[in-house]
């Protein structure tokens, strides 16, 4: 039996959608919301101005009423049961804020395995972020060998921490910056998770 550790992104990877437009769709404002995260995704611009702008597009919406929409937020459901069935192994590593994505994870990932940017809340509303989530210094606090699943080009990073790096395209194009790096990539739910079992 192996000793990976498996870090997955949220957004695209282990759910069947982008959380931040699916929201920004409660406001009017999800075209605007999926331009730029296409940009971050593709590494167009820069993950952190990016994911800045667009919490800040979302502000005016309760801190609940966000919360609420995300945990309907639907999820592959086989990389989902992956995360159930090997909890200690298995950790989810998200530049999305604690406070909108704590229910769509609970009974996902025990405590302490998600690993997000964290927000201050005042009068239920996101007053500011006060951290934002680097994924390689998150990979790095792990001793033992990883294992990366993501699609975007945040997540290239800390999959330059990863023994082992799998590009998951089942939601959208795997970002040609991961492509480069990844020891495989799939874009069949069912084929992916078949491998990471290889791991286990």
């Amino acid at each position: 039996m192996s000793d990976y550790i498996f870090l997955f992104d949220l957004d695209s990877t282990l759910t069947r959608c982008e959380i931040l437009p699916t929201v920004a769709a409660a406001i009017g404002r999800q075209e605007e919301m999926q331009r730029m995260t296409e940009e971050a995704m593709r590494g167009d611009r820069p993950f952190r101005e990016s994911f800045t702008e667009r919490v800040g597009l979302l502000s005016s919406l309760p801190v609940e009423e966000v919360s609420e929409v995300v945990a309907h937020t639907p999820l592959n459901e086989e990389m989902a049961a992956f995360l159930r069935e090997n909890p200690e192994r298995c950790y989810v590593v998200t530049g999305n804020i604690d406070c909108w994505i704590e229910k769509l994870l609970h009974g996902l990932t025990p405590e302490g395995h998600l690993i997000c940017s964290h927000a201050a809340v005042e009068d239920g509303h996101i007053r500011e972020l006060v951290t934002i989530v680097d994924k390689a210094e998150a990979a790095a606090r792990f001793d033992g060998p990883l294992v990366v699943i993501g699609d975007g080009d945040n997540d290239v990073a800390m999959a330059e921490k990863a023994e082992i790096v799998v590009g998951y395209g089942g939601v959208r194009e795997v970002a040609p910056a991961l492509r480069r790096i990844a020891d495989r990539c799939f874009t069949d739910e069912t084929s992916c998770v078949a491998y990471l079992k290889t791991l286990l």
